[in-house]
């Protein structure tokens, strides 16, 4: 199956090369292009560069361009306006690390163009809620793509462009509002596949070395993507959704912590199969 691909943009070649890396291994079957520095060496942004890395990066299902600066940006709008089919390419506004992180996960699960844009764009308020602090009562649980996916949902026409990330943080509040009237009664069970409800919850050991750290976490939201249920991680005062990368590592779950998984939907059991047999595993490490 093809594959949403990206591209990353930044005046430095060393960066955009070491960002590719690092998402890489997040996310093995896409492709991640690097577009940094200027062909002779030195800092700066390259159109011709950018437009060659966008065309090895598609494989017919789209890329969406990340950049560092502003100048970085206008070269990859550039680089889409000079495409046969514009359509084929997403400049994305988001965070350039934690939106790059955030978009090759969703890729690797499988999601289209659309909504890889809008997981990269979401990264910036799992970013705020992942080191906000917990004891202040004004962090929201993280909604990474589902809650930018409702938002755009709720905007309307599909040529409207996606949501604001304010848009995007009220609806995951309400998201989390709505799932914790509908949630039925923690069940609890051992971390056992077998033993698991088809709903609820289960408390879950982390046995890995590292705990939810970036490569465990991301094989955790690549695990529960497609599913068609809520998928939510809670470590101490904080709660995650699972499909957002960035949230899950912001729970600061090491290795030996204990945290409560609980899902609502049709799929609500398959989900916490795969999220206590990946940690039966020790996340493959």
């Amino acid at each position: 199956m093809s594959l949403v691909g990206l591209v990353l943009v930044s005046h430095s070649a060393q960066l955009a090369a070491g960002l590719a890396e690092l998402a890489g291994q997040m996310a093995p079957d896409v492709r991640i292009e690097a577009a940094g520095g200027l062909p002779g060496g030195g800092l700066g942004t390259d159109l011709e560069l950018v437009s060659a890395a966008v065309e090895r990066a598609e494989h017919g299902r789209g890329v969406v361009i990340l950049y560092d600066l502003g100048s970085a940006q206008m070269t990859a709008e550039l680089a889409v306006e000079a495409l046969d089919d514009p359509g084929r390419a997403y400049v994305a506004d988001a965070p350039f690390v934690e939106g790059a992180v955030a978009a090759a996960v969703a890729a690797q699960g499988g999601a289209d163009l659309d909504s890889v844009a809008l997981t990269a764009s979401s990264a910036a308020a799992d970013a705020e809620w992942a080191l906000a602090d917990p004891a202040s009562g004004t962090a929201e649980p993280a909604a990474g793509a589902a809650a930018m996916a409702g938002a755009a949902e709720q905007a309307g026409a599909a040529d409207a462009g996606p949501p604001t990330v304010e848009e995007a943080v009220s609806h995951a509040a309400e998201s989390s509002r709505r799932a914790a009237e509908s949630e039925p009664s923690a069940q609890h069970a051992a971390a056992d596949p077998s033993a698991l409800p088809d709903g609820g919850a289960v408390e879950v050991e982390l046995r890995n070395d590292v705990g939810l750290h970036a490569r465990p976490a991301a094989l955790l939201a690549r695990r529960v993507a497609g599913l068609d249920a809520r998928v939510t991680v809670r470590y101490g005062e904080r709660e995650a959704d699972a499909a957002s990368v960035l949230a899950l590592m912001g729970l600061g779950a090491g290795g030996g912590a204990t945290v409560r998984v609980s899902a609502v939907g049709p799929d609500a059991g398959e989900a916490l199969r795969r999220v206590t047999d990946l940690a039966a595993r020790e996340f493959e490490e």
